[in-house]
């Protein structure tokens, strides 16, 4: 038993050698290598080898020797399950394959996070029996960390392609970067638009004075690592904030937010222009390693990523809100336009402009003009009646120097304060807090002045400025026209004075009634024309006839017609004679106030013992009607060319008697050639029906009365777009007080 006892001894020291040999190889191979490896023998797990990566690993020092247990070595290592591996694998033989394990590897505050891949197998000697473990593995921490870093920068990139907002992104990546990098606080500070400071962009683990503080800091040299770094556009480190002097002046506020060391790095575009900084804090001096500056230079572009994506997005948001106020402030204008072209009144103008301005452009607005020297209040806008009261009670001074609206109508010039007007004023009780006064002019002078207030809350910007003045110029404009439509109202009412009449006079034996409607705007005269005088003899004349064309141009000739009749009909007994000398009167008119032809019906009436002895004449004009006493329309016929064209004209007269009850109707074609929505025209057979179908027995106002109806629901309310008129003559008693009548009428309105 002896001898075998030694020869199993022999035995277990030759297979002992030969495992060892084999681990000897192994430490040789992996000697230089990167890779971990380490042998460890019997149940207690003794160090036997180990290379150089391996005591890098575990923290180097005290701890790269040999000849001891492994949980001696590394006492962390009990809590965390590898100690149970390695017994584990020694007493089974089998091997275990370990994954990104994670590991706490260093004693107590030094402990490091750190990722193994590894495998753990059996030692065997020459006979199988095991007697180690043997380990091999590559440390993956970094690997583990660019992982991390990678999936958190997708992270943040889906953010930036999400538009998600800034704080939210840069919070984020502070907070990420804290994650990957325990001990280290982070910061970003974006620069302004002047690129003069620094403002707060994130930093989720500074303090919140401390944040604040630094808020708008001014970047310059000597303003801290941060605004050191963006004037000087390149890393800054600082390790020790107590003594380096570039924190002189923040050295106390970094003391009370606990950071000791930081590192800022410029965010630059593309184009090198400042976005911002990055910065990194430690709560101990420290300086930058590697790791640190590896990853300020990745978050730092992904930082100015955002940043630039935030910054178009701005730059798009505040051009299509430009786009946006373009838009309401045209259709504004438009509105304002429409709204005040649609004022033929001046007062009426101004105050519209006053509730255009208000509350649009401003709570309070005024409207003051210059009238005889004086300087009159004429319209304003406020929110409440008080205030409108207290405004309209306040009166400008024209000569003050110390009143706006004085100094505005001076200079011509628009005035801008965010202050209170100076000059006495209701200012204090309507809290005015700032104004713009903008002149009125009319050619260049001012008239008038547009005053907007503003109260708390409202302030008056630069295109609300520019809005007022565009407003005030179109309103100035709208004021002159309504001025000038005035003056023109008046001058057209003193020439219809003179080119209309009044009344129809009183002819014995006889009834008159007529109608006239002008179909131009703003002026009741026309080229249609009717007149009836005496003859001096006891006959009267009569005339209706129309001027080529419409309006002032064409009521100047209608003028000359009747005037000439006037002047030539008591001198001359044969109507022809007076045609005549009509058309002369209009060929000898200078060229240039030629307003083409005349057609008329011009007659003489003499009272009969059986009615009205009648001698008319026609130039080329529509002919008379006759409505006899069984209601029979009849045309009355009557050759003869137009007048005032330079060619004689053949004129012959007619002779008859309008008996008692019977009338002689005149009109113009502006009657019968009214049209509806279509193209059909009212028309003579229309006409001779509505004069059949008046009264029995009518009065010459009845007959005007009936026609027009006819015509004004023929019409259903459409205006005409030709000049109007007839003359009624209808045989009868002498005509008393108030029965001959002319009535204008429009074809849509009841006659009056």
């Amino acid at each position: 038993m002896t001898v075998e006892r030694e020869r199993l001894t022999r035995s277990d020291v030759r297979r002992a050698d030969t495992a060892r040999d084999t681990d000897e190889d192994l430490s040789a191979l992996f000697g230089t290598s990167t890779a971990l490896f380490a042998s460890m023998a019997g149940p207690a797990h003794v160090l036997e080898a180990a290379n150089p990566a391996f005591f890098a690993a575990i923290g180097g020092g005290r701890r790269a020797r040999t000849g001891v247990p492994l949980v001696e070595l590394m006492p962390e290592l009990a809590g965390q399950g590898i100690i149970g591996l390695l017994d584990q694998v020694y007493r089974t033989g089998t091997r275990y394959v370990g994954r990104d394990a994670r590991l706490l590897v260093g004693p107590g505050d030094e402990a490091r996070e750190a990722y193994f891949d590894f495998t753990y197998e059996a030692r065997r000697d020459a006979g199988g029996n095991v007697v180690g473990v043997r380990m091999l593995g590559v440390e993956t921490t970094q690997a583990k960390h660019a992982r991390r870093l990678a999936a958190e920068q997708r992270a943040l990139l889906e953010q930036i392609a999400r538009q998600a907002p800034l704080p939210d992104v840069l919070d984020g990546m502070c907070r990420a970067i804290e994650e990957l990098s325990p001990g280290v606080i982070v910061s970003v500070l974006l620069a302004d638009e002047e690129g003069r400071r620094l403002r707060h962009g994130a930093a989720p683990s500074l303090p919140d004075f401390y944040n604040q503080a630094i808020d708008g800091i001014a970047i310059g040299e000597g303003v801290g690592s941060c605004g050191t770094a963006a004037h000087r556009r390149r890393n800054v480190s600082v390790s020790d904030i107590a003594t380096d002097p570039l924190w002189t002046d923040f050295r106390d506020l970094a003391r009370q937010a606990g950071v000791a060391a930081c590192w800022s790095r410029p965010i630059l575009d593309r184009d090198g222009r400042l976005l911002g900084t990055f910065a990194m804090y430690h709560r101990v001096p420290r300086a930058p390693q590697d790791t640190d500056l590896a990853l300020t230079r990745v978050f730092a572009d992904t930082a100015a990523l955002a940043i630039e994506r935030h910054r178009a997005e701005q730059a798009r948001l505040a051009a299509d809100a430009r786009e946006k106020a373009a838009r309401h402030d045209l259709a504004f204008l438009l509105t304002a336009s429409t709204a005040l072209a649609g004022r033929l009144d001046e007062s009426q103008t101004l105050q519209r402009l006053a509730t255009l301005a208000a509350p649009t452009l401003a709570p309070l607005a005024t409207v003051d003009v210059v009238e005889a020297g004086r300087v009159h209040r004429v319209a304003t806008a406020a929110p409440t009646e008080d205030a409108r009261g207290l405004l309209a009670a306040h009166r400008p001074a024209r000569d003050a120097k110390d009143d706006a609206v004085a100094r505005v109508l001076a200079s011509g010039l628009t005035e801008v304060a965010r202050r209170t007007p100076t000059g006495p004023g209701p200012w204090h009780d309507l809290g005015v807090t700032g104004y713009v006064c903008v002149p009125l002019l009319d050619r260049g002078r001012p008239f008038g002045a547009l005053t907007l207030l503003s109260t708390a809350g409202h302030c008056l910007d630069g295109r609300q400025v520019a809005l007022a003045e565009e407003l005030a110029r179109r309103a100035a404009s709208a004021a002159r026209n309504a001025r000038q439509y005035a003056q023109r109202a008046a001058l057209a009412r003193d020439l219809q004075t003179g080119l209309l009449l009044p009344d129809l006079p009183e002819v014995p034996g006889a009834q008159l009634a007529a109608f006239y409607h002008p179909a131009g705007e703003g002026l009741e005269i026309g080229g249609d024309f009717y007149d009836v005088f005496p003859r001096g003899d006891g006959s009267w004349s009569f005339v209706l006839g129309d001027v080529c064309g419409r309006g002032a141009m064409a009521a100047t000739t209608t003028a000359l017609v009747r005037h000439t009749a006037r002047a030539v009909a008591p001198l001359l007994d044969d109507p022809v004679a007076v045609v005549q000398a009509v058309d002369k009167a209009l060929n000898d008119r200078y060229a240039q106030q030629n307003n083409g032809f005349v057609t008329l019906v011009y007659g003489h009436l003499t009272p009969a013992p059986d009615g009205l002895a009648v001698h008319l004449v026609r130039a080329g004009h529509t002919p008379p009607l006759l409505l006899d006493i069984h209601h029979t329309v009849h045309t009355v016929e009557a050759s003869g060319g137009l007048l005032g064209i330079n060619i004689p004209p053949r004129l012959a007269a007619r002779r008859f008697t309008l008996r008692q009850g019977e009338s002689l109707f005149l009109y113009t074609d502006g009657l019968t050639e009214c049209r509806t929505d279509g193209t059909e025209q009212y028309g003579d057979t229309r006409l001779a029906k509505a004069l059949a179908s008046a009264p029995r027995r009518p009065a010459a106002a009845d007959i005007v009365r009936t026609v027009a109806e006819d015509v004004r629901g023929f019409m259903n309310g459409l205006d005409v777009e030709d000049d109007q008129a007839a003359l009624v003559i209808t045989a009868g008693a002498r005509g008393r007080s108030g029965e001959n009548r002319r009535t204008s009428v429009h074809a849509g309105r009841q006659p009056g």
